[in-house]
């Protein structure tokens, strides 16, 4: 059983690239996750506690990780929390490992650009309920639009137009 689990924290050490059996990418790190806490009566800051966790990230996302993310930076993650028990011929131990759902920077403490990766168009032929051209012109998808096909200019195909919850058509 996995918990879902948000977590803020800073990245320990460089991020680990690996792969699973079939050959997907996983970005592999620690996460310190501390708390710091206000003594009013010194009228300074204090760690508190501190919690570490075994973050791996799969597929496009942790290929993303592994381009973006930095030993140090702080960073927001969402993912399923699951604590194991392990132990070796030494010692025995308890470890806390989350598989990430997503993740990025928390800009509290800096700036991030996003540089959005383009998808491969398949080349398969739209269905009669695929709703083609249902995007903005980023290639957003627009939902809630109505795909409301319109006669081209030359008369020979038919282009798909978005159409508004009010009717109109036209960009959004």
């Amino acid at each position: 059983m996995s918990d879902h689990i948000t977590l803020v924290g800073n990245i320990t050490g460089e991020l680990d690239q690996r792969a699973t059996r079939g050959g997907e990418t996983i970005a592999a790190f620690r996460l310190a996750v501390g708390e710091r806490k206000l003594d009013r009566e010194r009228g300074e800051w204090v760690d508190g506690h501190t919690n570490f966790y075994n973050v791996s990230v799969f597929g496009d996302l942790g290929a993303h990780a592994l381009t973006s993310l930095r030993k140090g930076q702080r960073v927001i993650l969402t993912g399923r929390l699951r604590v194991r028990e392990w132990e070796n011929e030494t010692k025995r131990g308890v470890s806390a490992d989350v598989v990430v759902d997503a993740i990025g920077h928390d800009l509290r403490w800096g700036t991030s650009q996003f540089t959005r990766t383009p998808r491969p168009q398949a080349a398969v032929e739209p269905s009669a309920h695929t709703p083609t051209g249902a995007t903005d012109a980023d290639g957003w998808a627009v939902p809630g639009a109505e795909v409301e096909s319109t006669p081209s200019d030359a008369g020979e195909s038919r282009q798909p137009a978005l159409v508004s919850a009010e009717g109109g058509a036209g960009p959004f």
